[in-house]
């Protein structure tokens, strides 16, 4: 049974402020002024905002630019407010083994049938995952660095890489990270897309030579798509 180790704390650095503190008295009246002004517009600082995000983990925040449904729920404050539709939050077993230990995998574009057995068994289970696909030479040539292999599918849980599909093997190491055995997502959750390993460039139009005819590669693994 594999086991992930916790995460490494990360550290933020502390920050001291002073203040000068000047007697009442030497202040002019145009500084008082200005001082209950601010006060004012810090006061009223809700009454200016459009919306109310209250984030999955319970800290309501006030904004005047239209928040993304995944921020947390959102209340309009006001009829200029656009009221934008909002996703119920993850339960927080799952939002905490999703920030310790982010699901990636890793496929290829096309017929690859360990890749849609995979998929399935995440979508299945209730994983979040983000999909990175094969779909040019660049990247292959980008799998090939990041797995150490040409072979699909890989998951990486945090920072754990496992290559090819074993349902037991992929299954114990999410019951490590916290994920939990049954889907949890919320009603209507909808996994990304798959998106490519680089950057789509746009190549110069030439005429290449045609290459020559490769030799007939070994079979792979069970669970595995070579490419």
């Amino acid at each position: 049974m594999g086991t992930i180790a916790d995460a490494p704390p990360f550290g933020a650095p502390e920050f001291a402020m002073t203040t000068t503190m000047r007697p009442l008295s030497r202040l002019s009246g145009l500084s008082l002024r200005a001082a209950v002004c601010v006060a004012a517009c810090l006061a009223a600082g809700p009454s200016l905002a459009l919306y109310k995000v209250v984030g999955p983990d319970g800290k309501v925040t006030y904004t005047d630019r239209a928040p993304t449904s995944r921020e947390g729920r959102i209340s309009p404050l006001n009829s200029r407010a656009v009221a934008v539709e909002a996703e119920p939050a993850m339960p927080a077993e799952l939002r905490q083994a999703v920030n310790r230990y982010p699901v990636t995998l890793y496929t290829i574009a096309g017929s690859c049938e360990p890749c849609d057995s995979a998929r399935a068994l995440l979508r299945t289970r209730g994983v979040p995952y983000a999909e990175r696909q094969v779909v040019s030479a660049e990247d292959g040539d980008a799998f090939q660095k990041l797995t150490g292999g040409r072979d699909a599918p890989v998951l990486a849980i945090g920072s754990q890489q496992l290559r090819g599909l074993s349902p037991d093997t992929w299954n114990s190491y999410l019951d490590s990270a916290g994920y939990p055995r049954e889907s949890k997502l919320p009603p209507g959750y909808a996994f990304a897309s798959p998106s490519p390993l680089t950057e789509r460039r746009e190549a110069p139009a030439r005429q290449a030579p045609a290459p020559a005819a490769p030799a007939e590669p070994a079979p792979p693994a069970e669970g595995k798509f070579r490419f």
